[in-house]
Formats: C-alpha cells, structure tokens, sequence
C-alpha cells in the first residue's frame, strides 16, 4: 500500500510540475504587464482578414496584432524578436508575416507565431485577445 501512494505522490508531482512548465514553456520575452483596448472602428484595418497592425509602447516590444476573422478571432504577440530579445529590435509586420530586421527571422502570425525562417528557435510571444461588439482587448 505504501508503494502505491508514493508511485501515486511521485507521479502527481510530476504532472503539477509539467502543467506549470506548459504555460511558460515559450516565455523568452521578458514579462511586461499588457491591457490594451482597441477600438474596431476607428482602427478598421483589423476588419479586414489577413491584415496585422503594430502598436508601439505596449508590452516589451510593441504588440502586433492580427486579424484571422473579423469581429470573431485575433492573434496578438510581442513584437520583440524571440532570438534578438532586445526591444529595441522589432519585427516588421506585413499581413500574416513578421519579419525580424536584425537576424531575419520570420513569423507566421496566424496561429502560434512559430518561427518560418530563420535563427530564432521560438515563436513570438502571444497575448490573450477577447472582443466585445467593437471593442478588442489584448492582456496577459
């Protein structure tokens, strides 16, 4: 009996200790508190699928924000690059692709922001996103 709970122990702290790696596993970028409130129609390139916007001064890097679904489904990342990690070094961002300057690393902006090319190993830093009628929030 004794060996089943520590098998049982042993077993549940692994599991604690992956499930609180998971949630950190990209976290190369520097933590910097984000809320952002964007508001749909005054900034109404994110109506439009495909298209992705930069706002400097927020997180550590700049965030840049894509729209896969209009009024229903965002991506937002850090614009810092994730090899460079320097905020002084943003990714230009050109619909779906973001490029690096410095190294020329390249990111698919839809989905997790994985890295398509290029030195970096780690997809950019995501945001959460929620909507509300017109109104985007992005926050951590």
């Amino acid at each position: 009996m004794r060996k089943v709970i520590r098998i049982l122990i042993v077993w549940l702290i692994t599991a604690l200790f992956f499930a609180a790696c998971d949630k950190e596993k990209y976290r190369v970028i520097p933590y910097v508190p984000v809320y952002l409130t964007i508001n749909l129609n005054i900034v109404n390139e994110l109506m439009v699928p495909g298209n992705s916007v930069f706002f400097g001064g927020q997180g550590y890097g700049g965030i840049v924000i894509y729209c896969f679904d209009p009024g229903n489904i965002y991506y937002a990342y850090d614009g810092a690059c994730t090899h460079e990690i320097s905020n002084s070094c943003r990714v230009n961002n050109e619909g779906v692709l973001a490029t690096c300057p410095c190294c020329g690393s390249q990111f698919l902006l839809m989905g997790n922001a994985y890295p398509s090319k290029g030195p970096a190993t780690f997809p950019l830093q995501e945001y959460q996103t929620a909507i509300s009628g017109n109104t985007l929030r992005i926050f951590n």
